[in-house]
């Protein structure tokens, strides 16, 4: 049984490690000075809101990787999202694959 709780134990904190280090790595490169993890929207959505919008979408994570690489417009109102080409591309797939697991 001891092993078993230990195992538990192992995977229950590498299922919270991505997140936190998400989270960590939106505020390293300033993400939070725009979006909120959940609540209103600020400058720009939410990331609970993006979540949402893209559930199910097989191209999403490929299609956000290269919005905030690149920038936009539209999408959510008229305020557009600078590109975020200094930031590091594994930074970028890790950040947009967290985004996408919000609930």
């Amino acid at each position: 049984m001891k092993p078993f709780v230990i195992a538990a134990a192992v995977l229950a904190l590498a299922a919270a490690l991505p997140a936190q280090a998400s989270e960590a790595l939106a505020k390293k490169h300033v993400c939070v000075a725009c979006h909120v993890v959940k609540g209103a929207k600020t400058v720009g959505p939410a990331y609970v809101d993006v979540a949402k919008k893209y559930a199910g979408q097989k191209d999403a994570e490929a299609k956000l990787v290269e919005k905030v690489k690149k920038g936009g417009a539209g999408v959510w109102g008229q305020v557009p999202m600078p590109p975020n080409a200094a930031v590091p591309d594994a930074d970028v797939r890790a950040l947009v694959k967290w985004i996408l697991s919000v609930k």
